[in-house]
């Protein structure tokens, strides 16, 4: 497993997607989304998961967290939600058929959840896996460590445990009855400030 061998897919939605977070994301939250998919990728490896629909994955990693954007924040429905609805439309111009549309808004809403079953979703199941770990610290012994520091080196945190605590925390407060509110009361923002990537000072 090396940062080296791994490139998005090379298609008009994984290279709108990535331009779409680009574009709208802090440089943190660009960091977040890539290493999410990276850990992902990760993930599916050491899992044995070889079923996988990279294209998918990717996309919805790039666009889980859109939702948070001012453009794109939805005045009722949850991030993630909004977010798939991002990801639907954009999809929707690439030539996806409508079922494979439903599964990216599927993959980014999962990904909040507290755990998916990979049997019903693999890409749910690793995209959640992923964030859990970027955001929570959840399995942070589970890859290779110098797999972990690379991709810690080529995507840093900067300032994402302040940045996404005061977003998600903003989400909770508007949209209590949203996964966000679900988050801050479990947490996050103590997972956030003690995060083993953020004490190694990575």
């Amino acid at each position: 497993m090396r940062l080296e061998d791994q490139s998005p897919p090379e298609t008009q939605a994984a290279r709108a997607a990535q331009a779409i977070a680009a574009s709208y994301h802090s440089p943190a939250m660009v960091n977040h989304v890539t290493r999410s998919w990276l850990w992902a990728e990760a993930f599916a490896t050491i899992e044995g998961r070889t079923e996988i629909d990279h294209e998918l994955l990717f996309v919805s990693a790039m666009l889980h967290d859109i939702g948070l954007v001012p453009a794109f924040d939805n005045v009722n429905l949850s991030y993630e939600e909004a977010g798939g609805h991002v990801a639907v439309a954009l999809t929707a111009g690439a030539g996806w058929s409508e079922g494979r549309r439903r599964r990216a808004l599927e993959v980014i809403v999962r990904h909040n959840w507290p755990s998916v079953d990979p049997a019903m979703d693999v890409e749910g199941h690793l995209l959640e896996s992923a964030t859990a770990l970027d955001i929570a610290g959840a399995r942070a012994d589970a890859l290779p460590t110098v797999y972990v520091s690379a991709v810690l080196d080529a995507y840093p945190r900067l300032d994402l445990a302040v940045e996404f605590g005061e977003d998600v925390s903003a989400q909770a407060a508007r949209k209590p009855h949203t996964s966000a509110h679900r988050l801050v009361t479990q947490g996050v923002l103590g997972k956030l400030a003690g995060h083993p990537f953020e004490q190694a000072g990575t």
